[in-house]
């Protein structure tokens, strides 16, 4: 594995060495990202190359349209990023897993392919619109989770407060009266649940959303539509610990 604290320096090494995948951060002191992935797009050579974009900038639908045409996948700094990241590139490099180091190996396994982490597991599912729950409970219960739901707020607070064996809950932003940030800080001001994973479900399109989230409580965010996919490897990494 070779570093860069510079596009500069990134190029430079990229002229020098063969790479099987490359990691980039949005934030260079000498020159943007996007700059750094046209450069990198620009030289045939390069073009094939994986790229994994590792950023804690929001970004514009515009922004996100233009690193989709230049980066394999785009993955957001937030509490859980290092697990992720590492999963992403794993994919790309496409490593056997059988010759990772077993703590490695076993975040993999987790990550993917095994519910074991999630049988019998119970989850609360907080959404106002019950076509939403319907559809989550429908993902969760395949994977034999055990789901209880609430249409509101202070519904999920008195489930939670009578639920001990509750091991994650999934929180809706957009909920009348009460939201899930309100929600998400009234649980978390329960000292007994303060370690509660909650997983907050966002409305793609809405800017400064991941900040929020977390300054509110949750533990990590994902965006609607669910990805089912990314949603049951998220409770994975937060039902592992």
């Amino acid at each position: 594995m070779s570093t860069a604290g510079t596009g500069a320096e990134a190029l430079e090494l990229l002229d020098q060495l063969s790479f099987d995948c490359c990691v980039v951060d949005l934030r260079l002191p000498d020159m943007s990202g996007f700059q750094l992935l046209e450069r990198m797009q620009s030289d045939p050579s390069r073009r094939d190359l994986p790229v994994v974009v590792f950023t804690g900038k929001d970004l514009t639908a515009a922004e996100e349209a233009r690193l989709k045409s230049v980066a394999k996948s785009v993955v957001l700094k937030d509490v859980q990023s290092p697990e992720r990241l590492f999963d992403e590139t794993a994919l790309f490099l496409h490593r056997v897993v059988s010759d990772l180091p077993a703590p490695k190996r076993n975040l993999l396994e987790r990550l993917h392919g095994s519910n074991d982490v999630l049988r019998n597991r119970k989850v609360l599912v907080v959404d106002d619109d019950a076509r939403n729950i319907f559809a989550l409970t429908t993902v969760l219960e395949n994977q034999e989770m055990d789901v209880v739901s609430a249409t509101n707020g202070r519904q999920a607070i008195e489930i939670i407060q009578e639920t001990p064996d509750l091991s994650v809950v999934l929180m809706d932003i957009m909920m009348p009266e009460m939201d899930g940030y309100e929600t998400m800080r009234a649980i978390r001001r329960q000292p007994q649940f303060r370690t509660l994973p909650m997983l907050a479900l966002t409305a793609k399109a809405m800017k400064g959303d991941r900040e929020k989230c977390l300054e509110a409580g949750a533990s990590d965010y994902i965006a609607k539509p669910v990805n089912t996919d990314q949603l049951l490897s998220l409770l994975r990494v937060w039902l592992y610990r």
